[in-house]
């Protein structure tokens, strides 16, 4: 594709890798987090505080902006980052997550699926041509093949059945995509966690050929050790020189054991759902706001955090606010939470680049299993 996206691995340490990912919106420091814009917005954010909290990279989700306010509407406003005022770069997932998560709406077929919309019930048709045709009109800087996985467990045969639709997917999507100068095209290996299947996958994938590759199928029901056992080989199967994303990935012990194995990107809601309902992560681990332990409680959430939640406000504020149900609430939990993980991946670049990535491990892991402080 054009030398206007490109990756250089700057430093490795174990599987371990740091990096920049090269676009013409920005560069990626990598290993990076993706927060989730799924309707255009991260959730209680403004793009600039989202910004703020480290962001290089916004998530958006095909499948909830081709249904409203459409893909075609947003192309006619000026794509998506003028419309939702983010002019750094956007990855767009392709549709497929929805295709498992939304299975009793759908009809799956070789020549792609057609949805029943969640929000009014009218019916609409993804193809990996048509997931291409919506990803171009949203603008997005890195496109996902249109790609289908079954929720797990499930037994081999399916699961080898929708890797290989997936696989003839892909090179569809490549077909579709063409020659887009300055955007990049991810393919997305699957295959449960068989690893014959990711082997066969990831084979596939190389020869049609990517920008960037995804390991998707994982944090789907199978659990965190079954996770890290496909991760212990996955990304290896993968292209060295290029990026490597783990989809819809998650907690921070997932985040840190996926960077261990080798993943340079994720994305996950977590951080911003667990704001909006009252859980912070900090270096002890998780906090419930909602406790009445922190009712009368005036130290910050974390007092190491330089967040706006954690250097003006009291955990008796914060947990006022939520029980109030006050906005200010999801606005300040999530900012707190997005900061927290933006700050996970900091920290892991430099230790990567500095060649001490165990010792950060060891003592994250360590922090977060002291718990959190004595109550007030």
């Amino acid at each position: 594709m054009s030398a206007a996206f490109s990756f250089a691995l700057t430093a490795t340490d174990g599987a371990a890798r740091s990096g920049v990912i090269s676009t013409p919106r920005g560069e990626i420091r990598t290993p990076a987090f993706m927060p989730v814009g799924t309707a255009a917005t991260v959730k209680a954010m403004m793009p600039e505080s989202v910004r703020a909290t480290g962001a290089d990279i916004l998530l958006g989700n095909t499948y909830h902006l081709m249904l409203r306010p459409t893909a075609e509407r947003i192309a006619r406003l000026g794509g998506l980052h003028r419309f939702m005022n983010w002019e750094r770069p956007i990855l767009t997932d392709s549709g497929g997550f929805q295709v498992m998560s939304l299975a009793e709406l759908r009809k799956l077929t070789e020549e792609g699926v057609t949805f029943r919309s969640h929000i009014d019930g009218s019916r609409h048709r993804l193809t990996p041509e048509r997931s291409m045709e919506i990803q171009k009109l949203l603008g997005s800087d890195i496109v996902m093949c249109f790609d289908e996985c079954p929720a797990l467990p499930a037994d081999d045969k399916r699961v080898a059945e929708s890797m290989r639709l997936s696989m003839r997917w892909a090179a569809r999507s490549k077909e579709a995509f063409g020659d887009r100068p300055g955007h990049a095209l991810f393919g997305i290996q699957q295959g449960g966690v068989t690893q014959e299947l990711r082997a066969e996958s990831a084979e596939a994938l190389r020869a049609i050929g990517f920008d960037g590759y995804a390991i998707g199928g994982l944090a789907v029901g199978e659990g965190q050790e079954a996770m890290f056992g496909v991760l212990d080989y996955a990304p290896g199967m993968l292209p060295e020189d290029k990026p490597r994303y783990l989809m819809g990935v998650g907690k921070p012990d997932d985040i840190v054991g996926a960077v261990a194995r080798g993943v340079d990107m994720m994305d996950c809601v977590l951080p911003s759902r667990s704001g909006r309902t009252g859980q912070a992560f900090t270096r002890r681990g998780t906090v419930n706001i909602k406790n009445a332990r922190h009712a009368n409680d005036p130290r910050p959430l974390d007092e190491d955090c330089t967040c706006p939640a954690c250097r003006n406000y009291s955990r008796a504020y914060l947990h006022h606010v939520f029980r109030a149900q006050e906005i200010i609430s999801s606005m300040l939990l999530t900012w707190h939470n997005l900061h927290y993980f933006q700050e996970i991946m900091g920290g892991m670049r430099a230790a990567i680049a500095e060649g001490r990535f165990a010792a950060w491990q060891a003592a994250f892991h360590a922090g977060r299993a002291e718990g959190d402080i004595e109550p007030f």
